[in-house]
This record gives structure tokens, C-alpha cells and sequence, in this order.
């Protein structure tokens, strides 16, 4: 996986801000496979994408994914750096349908969470991604989904843990302990986002100094962009 230039990652800032998060998660998605068509990318499972936007991540950014947690029971604010490594641990993705209950079930997508981010709550929210990712079985019967959404759902966790990532977490100050689910692509955009104002600045900073353009500016490596940076600063190098 190749790390995000500066200007890769400005172009993508760019494309990405005024973006619903899951059409920013595809984004990242199609940025860590540049080569495939991002509507196909849609229609991917979700533990594809986010495999793909961890590994963009940690190319990018490194292995440790620093994060600030508040405990939900004391409320303790907790620093936290969590390796990569961890998720990497997980399974990978089931290849074909889940079955439950005698139907089988497709692994849901971003396409499928955009059908379903009008809900309103969350058990319509689950109950409609269900219909989406239902196998219909032409000439048989279908049980109300209703009453199959807690097992449906455990079983396509089970099939794709990738799909919505967690980490065990314990607060130092009470003891507590809970899972902590991480939104990857979210997580990668809002480094992302604090990477791409931050390079505006420096590029606001040597094009008034020097008067270069940005790309020139964008093509320097950090190193030597620091070291601009510090003498227009009038910092000692």
C-alpha cells in the first residue's frame, strides 16, 4: 500500500469534506484501490473497505491509531494509542452468504448503509439493511425479519468482523471495562482532514514568503518543508 503524497491527500480533503461520512468512507475506499471502480467499490462488503482503509491508513499515518475516550462509567478521559496490529488479527471476510433461520443473507455494503441512513432509529435501521441484504428465495415463505434481527446480525458479525471493528478497552481510574467499537474510515478522515489545514497553512506561509506555487511547495519532501517553514518562522534550524 502506498502512503497519501501531500497533494494525493489535499485532492482527496478536497473531494471528501462536503461528503455524507459513507460516501467519504467510499472515497478512502477507492484512494486505497486505486484501480477499481469505485460505484464496484460500493457494492463491496464492508470488512473489504475498511481492511483496504486501515491498510491506507497505517501507510499514511503508522501503525498506532492514538485516539481520546471518555469512560462511560466514570467519565474518566482516557489516552489511548491502539496498534493496527490488533485489527489485523481479525478474520477475514466470509466468501458467500449467512444463513439464518433457512434464509441467506448477503454481507452488507456502503451502498446498503446509504439506503438506510434516513432512519430514524436504530432497529428500523437494522430491520431495512436486513431486507437489503436478503437472498430472496423465489417460491418459499419468508419469516417476518423482524424477529430475526438479533441473530441475523450476530451472524453476519460473525462473518465479517471487519464490518464495524472493535477493541477491548479499561479504564485506569475506576476499572471499567467495555468494547469500543472504531469507525475506521471516520478515524482516517479526521486525521486526514487535520493533515490537509495544516498543509494549507504551510502552503499559505512559503508562497507568501518565497512566492512558489503550490505544487512546487506540495512536491517538497516534510524534512525540507520543515526546514522552510522554520526559517520563515525565524526559527533555528
Amino acid at each position: 500500500m502506498q502512503a497519501l503524497s501531500a497533494e494525493r491527500l489535499l485532492r482527496a480533503w478536497e473531494l471528501g469534506r462536503g461528503r455524507h461520512p459513507i460516501d467519504r468512507a467510499v472515497l478512502l475506499h477507492a484512494l486505497a484501490e486505486p484501480d477499481a471502480d469505485p460505484n464496484a467499490l460500493a457494492d463491496q462488503p464492508l470488512g473489504r473497505r475498511n481492511r483496504a482503509v486501515l491498510a491506507l491508513r497505517t501507510a499514511t499515518f503508522g501503525r498506532q491509531l492514538p485516539a481520546w475516550l471518555d469512560c462511560p462509567a466514570c467519565g474518566e478521559r482516557l489516552e489511548l494509542s491502539l496498534d493496527s496490529a490488533t485489527l489485523e488479527a481479525l478474520a477475514t471476510p466470509a466468501d458467500g452468504p449467512v444463513e439464518v433461520a433457512g434464509l441467506r443473507f448477503r454481507l452488507p455494503t456502503s451502498r446498503d448503509l446509504a439506503a438506510v441512513a434516513g432512519d430514524t432509529s436504530a432497529d428500523a435501521a437494522a430491520l431495512h439493511l436486513l431486507e437489503h441484504c436478503l437472498i430472496a428465495a423465489p417460491d418459499a415463505p419468508t419469516p417476518a425479519l423482524s424477529t430475526l434481527i438479533e441473530a441475523a446480525s450476530d451472524a453476519l458479525e460473525q462473518a465479517d468482523p471487519w464490518a464495524d471493528p472493535s477493541f477491548a478497552s479499561t479504564c485506569g481510574a475506576c476499572g471499567h471495562s467495555w468494547d469500543v467499537r472504531l469507525d475506521i474510515a471516520a478515524f482516517l478522515w479526521d486525521e486526514l482532514d487535520a493533515r490537509a489545514r495544516r498543509l494549507l497553512d504551510e502552503v499559505h506561509l512559503l508562497a507568501s514568503a518565497y512566492g512558489w506555487p503550490e505544487a512546487d511547495i506540495l512536491a517538497l519532501s516534510e524534512p525540507r518543508r520543515a526546514a522552510y517553514l522554520q526559517r520563515v518562522e525565524g526559527v533555528s534550524a
